[in-house]
């Protein structure tokens, strides 16, 4: 996670993100405003028994966009860095090499290569990272909706080099808008997969969810309306309790809890032995992303 140092509303991706809102107060103050619920959030995660790594952002070049880690980097099981091109400029600033010495000395992650796609940048291709893909570590496959910032050449380079199966689809807010992230709509978990299947095109509907069934996991749909309010946007960790030993906690903001209704609720937190819902109101708003885009999740940490 990076401890942002110069949040703030990016009119830049704003143009392609309609979840972006105008701050209603001045700078300093939602900046604090994002720094306590960052904090906040990783006390809950590692009340949780999650391992976190907290790296600080640097102030300058302002990077509004820095607490959203997620999308410029990955970290896979097998040692492999992958570095992303971003589709807005402002966000390139945020790759820093720091990061991945900090991830690897703090969590004895071993890079064993770097898959570096930024050379995209220059021919106007994108693929943030996993908020543009959404993986089935299990079933190998790459889920993406296609956007201004999920170029289908870059996700299939990315593929080859992983070893995926890309599953490629469009879809769209309310308004016929193109999601600008496939982690808005879908959360694929051990046991369960949450989606806004009415998101989904129609001629692309049925192979999304029919795909997903296939792996085994509960298929849960969300509304446009709970896609809207970050549904979709969580994570399952791995975590440790002193009762249950190895175990894992879905990470949700409250924003998306209190849109889901009981029976999804239910059904969600039945597929994982811990739910955590984390307040982060103002990263929300003017950034337009919620928890799982704060997370750059580390596979093969020891």
């Amino acid at each position: 996670m990076v401890r942002p140092a110069a949040f703030d509303y990016n009119p830049e991706t704003a143009a392609s993100n309609p979840l972006q809102r105008l701050p209603l107060t001045e700078g300093a103050e939602h900046r604090d405003a994002a720094r306590r619920e960052f904090a906040q959030f990783v006390l809950a995660l590692q009340s949780e028994g999650v391992r976190v790594c907290v790296v600080d952002d640097t102030p300058h070049p302002p990077k509004p966009d820095a607490v959203f880690p997620n999308n410029w980097i990955s970290f896979h099981a097998d040692g492999t860095v992958v570095l992303y091109p971003m589709h807005a400029a402002s966000r390139r600033l945020e790759r820093r090499a720091e990061l991945i010495h900090e991830v690897s000395s703090r969590l004895a992650f071993r890079v064993s290569r770097i898959v570096d796609l930024t050379h995209h940048e220059s021919a106007g291709r994108a693929l943030e990272g996993t908020g543009s893909l959404v993986l089935d570590h299990v079933e190998r496959v790459a889920y993406a909706c296609r956007s201004p910032r999920t170029h289908p050449a870059v996700l299939g380079e990315w593929c080859s080099e992983l070893g995926y199966e890309p599953l490629l689809f469009d879809a769209a807010d309310a308004s016929g808008t193109p999601l600008y992230h496939t982690n808005v709509l879908m959360c694929i978990g051990s046991r369960a997969a949450i989606i806004g299947g009415g998101a989904i095109a129609a001629a692309d509907r049925a192979r999304v969810l029919d795909r997903l069934a296939a792996s085994g996991r509960e298929v849960i749909t969300i509304d446009p309306g709970q896609v809207a309010a970050y549904a979709g946007n969580m994570l399952e960790l791995a975590s440790w309790d002193e009762a249950l030993g190895d175990c894992s906690v879905l990470v949700m903001s409250s924003t998306a809890r209190a849109a889901l209704g009981r029976e999804a609720y239910a059904r969600i937190a039945g597929c994982v032995d811990n739910v955590l819902a984390a307040p982060i109101p103002t990263i929300e708003r003017l950034g337009g992303g919620s928890v799982r885009c704060m997370l750059a999740e580390v596979f093969g940490a020891s």
